[in-house]
């Protein structure tokens, strides 16, 4: 047989738990949140990058062949990759002086009044290349990979002009043919109006919807497009004009929805019909019902509260209890959620959210994916889908939230192939 015909297979023994996460092919919810497939002392058979085979570890080892590379996991979990559902990854410096201001009293909305804020990292992402916004984004690429996450949202939003919107996506194209984490690009031109437009508020959104989307979609740049819908930001008829546009140019739709008030921003994904509606944070039983009737997945973002020193977490549980498919995202960016750390996340989840640490779980893999149009491919460790793989240096997956603050992958795998082997 030559050797382009020899298939490349990898098993991983000797797991205390296979977090499978298998179950019914769409997202979950209510009770099924909980429900994650466990295998015991389970294993798993991978061919050319696909899974092939879940079950008991001695059943795996007795279908291996001498060709077969083998990891002995020793008694630590497996699971799918994290899918992290909401992220600005590209970005140029930081914002620790802000950081530092906050830690002294002062409020984000304060910091953004005087030119800071969003402004301040457009400002510095207006005069990077395209190869310093790469670079840059390598280092966090690395970080997400550490953290066990394998796929990312990736939204544009610090260019603000054609030019730089543009600049950024072609970044994170290169960043996800160039780095082993896997990108899905989501257009957020319309994350902050530009102080040059601050006089003319039409015309930004004009410029949005008749010169920007055009070419982004004409070029393929992002597969969704995403609004800041608040009220001092863009407010709902705004939010309504872009994301109408966008659809007829064959977007998917995302919306940052109730983040800083009470905006109607949950009525109007659900009147939309978009595929998610992100932080939620001041979202009442009005709006969980609307999102329910309209099956619109709500993404939560715990680490931008605790970032910005807030209380008020969105109500996960009642969402939960309405019958949501909620998501758990990172939302990593450089102003209110600094943070790649996927674990971080599901320790909040559960602390300040009273999610378990299995609903956070299924919210940060399976129901992320289905949030991103890849819930046939990634997500859960079931035969035929792509081999996301992370074996996390633990016994019991609910200790990725109780140990909060440390990196718990040991290897990770993309497709098969080991990216990261850490703790030697």
């Amino acid at each position: 047989m030559s050797s382009e015909n020899v298939s490349k297979a990898l098993a991983i023994l000797n797991c205390a738990q296979v977090v499978t996460l298998a179950g019914p092919a769409r997202a979950r919810v209510g009770a099924e949140l909980r429900e994650l497939g466990i295998v015991s002392n389970g294993g798993l058979l991978v061919r050319d990058g696909l899974i092939e085979r879940v079950g008991p570890s001695p059943e795996i080892e007795n279908s291996i062949d001498a060709a077969t590379t083998v990891v002995d996991a020793g008694g630590r979990v497996l699971l799918p990759g994290f899918v992290d559902a909401h992220t600005h990854p590209v970005f140029a410096g930081t914002r620790v002086d802000e950081f530092e201001e906050r830690s002294q009293g002062a409020t984000y909305e304060e910091i953004a009044a005087r030119g800071g804020g969003i402004q301040s990292t457009v400002n510095r992402t207006r005069a990077a290349s395209v190869d310093d916004l790469v670079k840059t984004g390598r280092r966090y690429a690395d970080w997400f990979l550490r953290g066990g996450t394998t796929t990312i949202e990736a939204k544009s939003g610090y260019g603000l002009s054609l030019e730089d919107e543009i600049k950024i996506l072609r970044a994170i194209k290169r960043l996800n043919d160039e780095t082993a984490l896997r990108y899905v690009p989501t257009f957020l031109g319309a994350h902050s109006v530009p102080p040059e437009y601050r006089a003319r508020r039409d015309e930004y959104v004009s410029l949005i919807v008749d010169e920007m989307l055009p070419q982004i979609a004409g070029q393929k740049l992002a597969e969704y497009c995403d609004v800041f819908c608040e009220a001092k930001v863009f407010t709902t008829d705004e939010s309504w004009k872009i994301l109408s546009a966008a659809r007829c140019h064959g977007l998917g739709l995302r919306m940052h929805a109730d983040q800083l008030s009470l905006s109607g921003g949950a009525k109007l994904a659900a009147e939309l019909g978009t595929s998610t509606a992100d932080h939620l944070e001041h979202t009442d039983a009005e709006g969980i019902a609307a999102l329910k009737q309209a099956g619109v997945q709500p993404v939560l973002l715990p680490g931008s509260v605790y970032a910005l020193g807030s209380t008020r977490y969105p109500a996960a549980r009642e969402m939960i209890d309405r019958g949501l498919a909620v998501v758990l995202a990172t939302d990593f960016n450089p102003g209110s959620s600094p943070t790649p750390s996927m674990t971080m996340i599901l320790s909040l989840a559960a602390t300040h959210m009273k999610m378990t640490p299995a609903e956070a779980i299924t919210a940060a893999t399976i129901n992320a994916a289905y949030s991103l149009n890849r819930g046939d491919q990634i997500g859960s460790l079931e035969p035929g889908k792509i081999a996301d793989l992370v074996i996390h240096d633990c016994e019991d997956y609910r200790e990725l939230a109780y140990f909060f603050g440390i990196q718990h992958p040991w290897q990770l795998f993309i497709a098969g192939n080991l990216r990261h082997g850490l703790h030697g």
